[in-house]
């Protein structure tokens, strides 16, 4: 049993997953969680669907007994990340991802930096996924960003999926007072949830509810 119990980064058909909101708000009530977070990725949705989306979400959150919040992924390229204001507007939050395929480390803490400076943005997630692949950064670039997410009053997510980022990167996150989420990054409802990796992170670092993004809902 989850001491947290919340998922803040889902997806449904509204974009790449598998399932319907109402899919995943049913296997959250079922694991216990009293926080869901919808967010589909950003380039699916139209003008005329992210209405719909954010008015489904709405509609069958009231409808359920735990708390569910309307966000989007969005994808942070070299321009910026791809959610504009009057989407934010719509929005409970924003998360920002980096999904591009890059050669250096630089060029992703860069595209984070984007991010980081971006108002519309409140969380970044799954940092560092790309890192196994194209190499770690030095410690310093690591701590320019954990500085403008202080300076920005951004948040990061723990990823149950990709495992990061790293104890030491949440310690460093709860210590400096920034904010953080867990997150299953589910693409069908029976993945909703699976947020123990998350949890065990953010404990081992000493978190506690305070730190959370989301901590009031818990």
């Amino acid at each position: 049993m989850l001491e947290f119990p919340h998922d803040t980064h889902t997806h449904t058909e509204y974009s790449d997953g598998i399932g319907s909101i109402t899919d995943n708000i049913a296997s959250a009530e079922e694991k216990g969680l009293k926080l869901l977070g919808i967010t589909d990725h950003s380039h699916y949705l139209s003008p005329k669907s992210l209405k719909r989306y954010v008015a489904d979400i709405k509609r069958w959150g009231a409808m359920s007994e735990i708390t569910v919040l309307a966000g989007i992924e969005g994808n942070i390229t070299p321009s910026g990340v791809d959610v504009p204001d009057w989407v934010a507007e719509k929005l409970d939050y924003v998360i920002a991802s980096v999904h591009e395929w890059l050669e250096t480390p630089e060029e992703y803490i860069e595209l984070v930096k984007l991010a980081l400076k971006d108002d519309n943005v409140d969380v970044i997630g799954h940092f560092g996924a790309n890192f196994p692949y194209i190499g770690f950064p030095p410690m310093e670039e690591l701590r320019e960003v954990i500085e403008l997410a202080e300076e920005n009053g951004k948040a990061f997510e723990i990823s149950s999926r990709y495992h990061v980022p790293d104890v030491e990167f949440v310690a460093e996150c709860i210590k400096r007072g920034i904010k953080l989420t867990f997150a299953s990054d589910a693409h069908f409802p029976a993945g909703v949830g699976r947020v123990t990796w998350s949890e065990r992170v953010f404990k081992k670092a000493g978190g506690r509810k305070e730190d959370l993004l989301f901590g009031e809902f818990l």
